[in-house]
């Protein structure tokens, strides 16, 4: 049985998802290749990136750094 979530997700946290899967396409990156270097479960960062879970501040600077970027570049223009 599928859990249903208390509330919807908000759409800066899909926008969020969106603006990383964007930098891993640009710099030619492996989503696992990121979430081994942030440190975390690959299907995690995966639910980031589709902007069905919503992550601590923490997470995404690991995934900046990850990333090789600095956490403002992320929210940038959100």
């Amino acid at each position: 049985m599928k859990r249903e979530r208390k509330s919807e997700i908000p759409q800066v946290v899909k926008e969020l998802g969106v603006k990383i899967k964007e930098v891993i396409n640009s710099n030619e990156l492996k989503t696992r290749e990121v979430a081994h270097d942030a440190e975390m479960d690959v299907e995690n960062l995966r639910k980031y990136i589709k902007g069905s879970q919503e992550m601590k501040i923490s997470t995404m600077f690991k995934i900046a750094q990850a990333l090789k970027i600095h956490p403002s570049e992320l929210i940038k223009d959100l």
